[in-house]
């Protein structure tokens, strides 16, 4: 058996379709007459097409980049695609803000228009994600090794800014299976300061199930809850 190949599409991406999926569901069944509810999911909406905007812009720079500097043209379907999602992303905003600024009837007509309009953003980008799991990491693995990868991964999360960060980490980990989380909150312990760790943990505890929690800490060798009988 051969050691599995590192695939850097992996966590990011788990973490793009759970958020879109979230978001998309939130859209569906929020009130829009109700101003602190509304104003609360346009919100997480405009989160979400700002961290998918730094996501095409992080992999136009530095994933595409890399497969153009060694197998020439063999971004171009992908980054076809990414122009098109900057296009997706500028109507997305204004759909968002027609929700905003209507009354009536007019707001919930342009509440049920997100939320359609997100979905099929959400549908273009399953599928945009599935053939950069193919096509593009096949590209990657005959052209660079592992820790080429990971370097090329390094890239891209040293330019996140702390926002961005803690979107990406909140959305990945608790999405990852409990081998994966495991793997990557160990190599971010060794990488940030004690107390930005705790925070980390702090950030995803409340978002993991009880059992997925255990297995977390103790993997991690971190202090056993207890939980009353």
């Amino acid at each position: 058996m051969t050691t599995p190949r590192y695939n850097i599409y992996t966590f990011i991406h788990k973490g793009l379709r759970a958020y879109m999926a979230h978001a998309l569901v939130r859209v569906g069944r929020f009130d829009p007459h109700e101003a602190p509810e509304r104003r609360d999911v346009l919100d997480e909406v405009r989160t979400l097409l700002d961290f998918c905007e730094h996501h095409v812009h992080n992999e136009n720079r530095v994933i595409h980049a890399a497969m153009e500097a060694r197998r020439p043209g063999s971004s171009q379907g992908t980054a076809g695609d990414h122009e098109e999602h900057f296009t997706e992303i500028a109507r997305l905003r204004r759909f968002v803000e027609h929700v905003e600024t209507q009354e009536g009837t007019a707001r919930e007509n342009a509440a049920a228009l997100l939320y359609r309009e997100l979905a099929a953003f959400a549908a273009d980008n399953y599928a945009h994600m599935a053939v950069e799991e193919s096509h593009n990491i096949g590209v990657l693995w005959e052209c660079y090794s592992d820790a080429e990868i990971h370097a090329l991964e390094h890239d891209i999360v040293s330019h996140q800014s702390m926002d961005e960060a803690a979107v990406a980490l909140r959305w990945m980990l608790p999405h990852m299976n409990p081998e994966e989380r495991v793997r990557m909150l160990g190599g971010v312990r060794q990488t940030v300061p004690g107390e930005v760790f705790e925070q980390i943990l702090g950030l995803i505890r409340p978002l993991l199930q009880r059992r997925e929690w255990q297995k977390l800490s103790q993997a991690l060798g971190l202090p056993q809850p207890e939980f009353a009988l």
